[in-house]
């Protein structure tokens, strides 16, 4: 099967269900950043992921990982972390600090949070479509998270700690947070060890799709704090 390359300016994506084998999920390459093109994107249940260097790659594999916000797992130790709260939690105060520590993380595995991407999920921001989760200790930045809201998913893309755990007290907090607005699960795309210790779920790609049809068009009242 030949890959097909999207158009630069005006980007049409295949249907999901035609990715590649090998490597799984690999859809599409080319297109552009624009907001617009990554709303389109998520819409379809599709998200780009490349390494420095490479073209714009556009992805929608067999298998996706997502959580369902209240059954996230917390262990015991990270409850105890919670309950002694010696940090806060704020939601888009520095949407452009998380995802610039999110780069700077990625980096040292061969980032695919370039500047362009870095521009275009800030245009996804002012728009109120991209959303940053804060982790503080006394005024500094420890850890914190960002995604995509379409309807009622939550496109997760990266997250960072400076300190143990504050990441996943980043999660946590998302979570709470998601509960109240009562979205349905947040997509962490690509299954891991770690995501799965937290209580995420490997489903098949039709199951995932179908979710999505199901909730992407709802409407949804995005809250800060």
């Amino acid at each position: 099967m030949r890959l097909p390359v999207l158009d630069t300016e005006k980007p049409k994506f295949p249907d999901p269900s035609t990715a590649l084998e090998e490597p799984d999920g690999l859809l599409a390459v080319g297109g552009n950043l624009f907001p617009a093109t990554l709303l389109s994107a998520y819409y379809q249940g599709v998200f780009p992921w490349y390494n420095d260097g490479d073209p714009i790659l556009w992805w929608s594999p067999s298998s996706r990982c997502v959580i369902e916000p209240s059954s996230l797992h917390i262990s015991k130790s990270l409850k105890r972390q919670l309950r002694k709260k010696p940090f806060s939690i704020s939601v888009n105060r520095a949407f452009s600090e998380v995802i610039q520590a999110c780069a700077q993380r990625e980096a040292n595995q061969g980032t695919w949070i370039n500047h362009k991407m870095i521009e275009s999920y800030t245009e996804l921001h002012n728009l109120g479509r991209a959303h940053s989760l804060e982790v503080w200790v006394d005024g500094n930045l420890i850890g914190g998270l960002y995604g995509v809201t379409v309807g009622g998913i939550f496109c997760g893309e990266s997250m960072f700690s400076r300190t143990p755990d504050s990441s996943k007290i980043a999660l946590v907090y998302l979570c709470e947070h998601l509960v109240k607005l009562s979205f349905e699960f947040i997509d962490c795309q690509l299954v891991n060890d770690h995501l799965l210790s937290m209580g995420a779920q490997s489903v098949d790609r039709v199951d995932f799709l179908a979710t999505l049809r199901r909730s992407r068009d709802r409407v949804i009242q995005w809250e800060n704090f």
